[in-house]
């Protein structure tokens, strides 16, 4: 089967690099200026630079073209994914639409299947995720993630096709978990920046990723989540990941916060999800402390010491 991603960032464009090595694959921008570069240098040179492309890799700034491809991954910023798939709904029906961004819509308070799901129906809708850097998959780093699609006969063929030398993929049927567990490990990293960037210690992380998960779990329930699967990679495996290194923007965006200086300008997908993730909460009536504080950091409701205030002052209770 044929394979587009759509996105130029530099998820998407490792995503491409890593499929070329299996056969042709198609790699779109919006940008046509982005585009003339990454044809002329053989390079994604803004986003992964000395990464070459490898053969069998066609760059393109027309979305038909690219939309041609049976497979597509949906490689945009999980925001603007409800508007692109609206955009391009013409072109994209009957195909399988692999979400690769990962968040909760502000608006629809959903996950990216039921976003492809709603826009496209007669679609094929899936999501990837999992604990990985984009520099990693380019570089040819082995990197394991999990590809969920609600069909099982439809996550066994994806699995099939976009799976590659360094990108191994586990499918899974439960889109809801994977899809939640991508989201709010975002919301936790935040977390973990802001008390590494105010000097709170190592401690203080391992104690706000153990207590984000348990809120990832419970939201998971209440959503009709399995919690095997957000013990999985797609869960507890992109937590560690993105809570720990330093390549992840939520953490440094957190890092910032923490430190009281202004983030550099780029998508953190964390800030939305938290406080999308805080009004799920507050519509079903949970109590999920650490995502609740980070909403209010993002939106500027709350300082950092009140949110260290506020989770230390809780009243004690059992774990």
């Amino acid at each position: 089967m044929s394979v587009s991603v759509l996105g130029g960032g530099a998820f998407g464009t490792a995503l491409a690099i890593s499929l070329a090595s299996k056969g042709p694959v198609t790699l779109w921008s919006r940008s046509a200026e982005q585009v003339a570069q990454m044809q002329a240098d053989g390079e994604n040179a803004l986003r992964l630079p000395g990464v070459a492309f490898p053969k069998g890799m066609t760059v393109t700034a027309e979305i038909a073209q690219a939309c041609q491809s049976d497979i597509l991954l949906l490689a945009v910023p999980m925001q603007s994914l409800r508007g692109f798939l609206d955009q391009i709904q013409a072109l994209i029906r009957e195909k399988d639409l692999v979400a690769c961004c990962k968040g909760i819509d502000l608006e629809t308070l959903t996950g990216p299947t039921a976003l492809i799901a709603a826009a496209v129906p007669d679609a094929r809708a899936a999501a990837l995720t999992g604990p990985s850097f984009a520099a990693d998959i380019a570089r040819g780093l082995p990197t394991a993630l999990t590809l969920a699609c609600a069909d099982a006969a439809g996550a066994l063929a994806l699995q099939t096709a976009l799976t590659t030398d360094n990108l191994r993929l586990y499918r899974s049927t439960d889109t809801i978990g994977a899809e939640l567990g991508g989201a709010m490990k975002n919301v936790i990293a935040i977390a973990c920046g802001v008390v590494m960037g105010a000097g709170l210690g190592e401690s203080a992380r391992a104690a706000l990723m153990t207590r984000g998960f348990a809120e990832m779990v419970r939201l998971g329930a209440t959503l009709g989540a399995d919690p095997r699967t957000l013990s999985g990679l797609s869960g507890l495996g992109d937590l560690v990941l993105t809570c720990t290194s330093g390549q992840s923007r939520n953490l440094r965006l957190g890092l910032s916060i923490g430190q009281g200086s202004v983030a550099a300008s780029e998508t953190v997908e964390g800030a939305a999800t938290a406080i999308a993730a805080a009004r799920l909460a507050r519509d079903r009536s949970l109590d999920l402390p650490v995502t609740a504080t980070v909403a209010a950091l993002v939106d500027g409701r709350i300082d950092v010491a009140q949110a260290i205030r506020t989770l230390m002052t809780r009243p004690l209770k059992e774990e």
